[in-house]
């Protein structure tokens, strides 16, 4: 989870107020002579300070020596002012004022938290302010990281009026760190789904809370979910490579499909590991398709992750070898055309419109395609979807292949690949301009 803190006492008692001193108000016997604190009278009207506890709290002395930094100097006043006996309500509330303005200056967080809190809790605070100074204690509890008391204290916010969506991301997160996942879990749940029914892209930073939390819960559905939602809106190469991993490594997962996997994989991320291009390029020439396999060999040279290290003389044979099939498969491709059109499923002329594709010859590979979809007879007609769904891609009929993925269906994995197919195509526009070539492309 990325790094979170509330702002310091000193921001929030900008944005409250509380970093100046109060106008203290003053009864007519403001000009009589100052008695000694410990006999000194109460005032008689509200909202009054006696003057000789005045002189001690004058607001403009009490900055002053505040800008100077002579905090020791304020201290001692504030201390003065509270050996005053029978101190009022609102005399009470001003010193409390002046320890939480010294407080913030001085850094001294725990005298800040307790004049604060006694500055909610006074009947001489308007009612109005209250809510921003309750946010202010549960900020300060979240810093000091008194997580049980940040929620506490953000709760009692919410019902005294305060807005919600204020305070939310700081409760998940408080929740987060007093290691309550299952209440973060709920809370950013909820978060997410008001995001959504309002129809806003969900924050990434509650996405990525989310997924951490369902990671320490063991929730892979709710972490593959939640990765899947930061690929289709904050997508990066490392969440297009957890998503595609994980996804080859569910029970589900039907193993024909790897190469189909690789497909999209190499669109997807600017490189691979040197085993899957060398995988990709096996499964290539097994199912009949050269070219792919020497487009997957080329592109592992290219990103020298082929051709050094101890299989070095291994990824030379295999590239040999695909250069060589796939020399052939360009002279004799147009031969094959007969024979797929004279089976009686669609099979050939699907295999034989995706060669085409390999070869970058798409509307040829997409012609065969369509037909032999249209004949019938296919064993698994949602790869063949598929492979039409890439070709379009390949194409760039971004369109017609949203439309294609979309229509697939399938719980083997080729639904998940369909999806992320769409994901690919719909990702934000400033990651589609800065995507890369997925492989290099075929020498002629």
């Amino acid at each position: 989870m990325s790094q979170f803190r509330l702002a310091r006492i000193s921001l929030i008692l900008a944005a409250i107020g509380l970093n100046a001193a109060p106008a203290l108000m003053t009864g007519a016997s403001a000009q009589t002579a100052p008695a000694t604190p410990a006999t000194s009278a109460a005032p008689t009207k509200p909202d009054t300070v006696r003057p000789d506890l005045y002189k001690l709290l004058e607001p403009g002395m009490i900055k002053g020596l505040i800008d100077g930094k002579k905090f020791a100097e304020v201290q001692e006043k504030v201390n003065a002012a509270e050996a005053f006996a029978n101190r009022t309500p609102y005399e009470n509330y001003v010193i409390e004022r002046m320890k939480f303005a010294l407080a913030s200056a001085s850094a001294n967080d725990a005298m800040a938290m307790s004049s604060l809190e006694a500055i909610i809790n006074s009947p001489s605070t308007p009612a109005a302010d209250k809510p921003e100074f309750i946010l202010a204690m549960g900020n300060m509890q979240f810093n000091a990281k008194n997580y049980p008391k940040a929620i506490e204290w953000m709760k009692r916010y919410m019902a005294d009026g305060g807005a919600p969506a204020r305070v939310r991301g700081s409760i998940v997160r408080a929740y987060y760190l007093n290691n309550d996942f299952a209440s973060a879990k709920t809370e950013v749940l909820a978060m997410l789904a008001e995001s959504e029914k309002a129809g806003k892209v969900p924050p990434a930073d509650d996405l990525r809370l989310l997924a951490t939390i369902a990671g320490k819960q063991k929730d892979m559905a709710t972490y593959t979910a939640t990765v899947e939602k930061l690929v289709a809106s904050y997508p990066t190469e490392e969440l297009w490579a957890d998503l595609l991993h994980r996804m080859y490594g569910k029970t589900s997962f039907n193993s024909k499909l790897q190469l189909d996997a690789y497909r999209l994989e190499t669109t997807v991320l600017k490189q691979m590991e040197a085993e899957q291009y060398v995988e990709m390029a096996e499964l290539a020439l097994l199912a009949g398709f050269p070219i792919e396999a020497k487009k997957a060999v080329d592109a592992g040279f290219a990103a020298n992750v082929l051709g050094t290290g101890p299989n070095a003389s291994k990824h030379k044979s295999l590239r040999d070898r695909a250069n060589k099939n796939a020399a052939d498969d360009e002279k004799n491709i147009a031969s094959g055309e007969a024979s797929a059109a004279k089976l009686k499923d669609g099979t050939g002329l699907v295999n034989l419109g995706y060669a085409y594709v390999t070869m970058d010859d798409f509307e040829k590979g997409i012609d065969r395609i369509e037909k032999g979809i249209a004949k019938g007879g296919l064993k698994r007609p949602e790869e063949a979807k598929l492979k039409l769904g890439m070709a379009y891609a390949k194409a760039g009929r971004k369109d017609d292949a949203i439309k294609t993925f979309e229509s697939i269906k399938g719980t083997d994995g080729i639904g998940d690949l369909a999806r992320y197919w769409v994901m690919w195509l719909k990702r934000p526009a400033d990651t589609a301009a800065a995507a890369a070539p997925a492989a290099a492309p075929v020498a002629k």
